[in-house]
């Protein structure tokens, strides 16, 4: 879904209505331009920011990127450039808040995740759940053991997809919903872990560490 605003102080005011996942930013804006409209923005938040410009002066370029874009396309683009463009931006970043900077993902430690009666193991692909084991298809467990390997932390589906089934997967975000809605049948609410929906960007494996 997306929102288009005509002038950057629009702009701004649907930014914090809206909470996009990712601003496409023209610089050449009617009043404030892309650039002012950037510098205010990252007063308060650390969105992925993509500078769309005609200008394709190394200034330019370097100007937007050290304001704080994450990324710079020049005009005239190609439309399949700029999705991949935008799919690249969002795979390293993930959005927990408007209000909070955006987050690299790192990679999950390795093998095995062991949390209060849950083991999940990548090396024999098994998981125990109260000491019993539970039986689930290879990507249902990889898609598991990869939440709760990064526990409270906030992944879109696409970046589901991405580490999940490769960036040249054929399929929706919807693929994501359905092992989601699988694996929450397959556990009963656990006091000190769940799967949480995040509304408007994805999921999150929610774990409450003991005191």
């Amino acid at each position: 879904d997306t929102k288009i605003a005509s002038d950057g102080e629009t702009a701004l005011k649907l930014v914090d209505s809206y909470n996009p996942d990712l601003i496409l930013l023209d610089i050449m804006l009617p009043g404030m331009d892309g650039y002012a409209v950037l510098q205010e923005f990252r007063k308060t938040s650390n969105i992925p920011v993509i500078m769309l410009s005609a200008k394709g002066e190394t200034f330019d370029k370097v100007l937007g990127l050290k304001m704080g874009a994450d990324d710079y396309v020049m005009k005239p683009f190609d439309t399949k450039e700029l999705i991949a463009r935008i799919s690249a931006v969002l795979r390293r970043y993930v959005t927990t808040s408007s209000s909070q900077p955006a987050s690299p993902i790192e990679e999950p430690p390795k093998d095995c995740v062991s949390l209060p009666d849950l083991t999940i193991n990548l090396t024999d692909y098994s998981v125990y759940f109260n000491g019993k084991r539970v039986e689930m298809p290879p990507k249902e467990l990889e898609l598991f053991y990869f939440l709760a390997s990064h526990p409270n932390q906030v992944f879109t589906r696409e970046q589901l997809l991405d580490h999940i089934w490769s960036y040249d997967y054929i399929g929706d975000t919807r693929t994501v919903d359905v092992h989601i809605k699988r694996l929450r049948e397959k556990f009963t609410q656990h006091p000190q872990w769940n799967i949480a929906t995040v509304w408007g960007i994805g999921y999150k494996f929610e774990y409450n560490r003991p005191n």
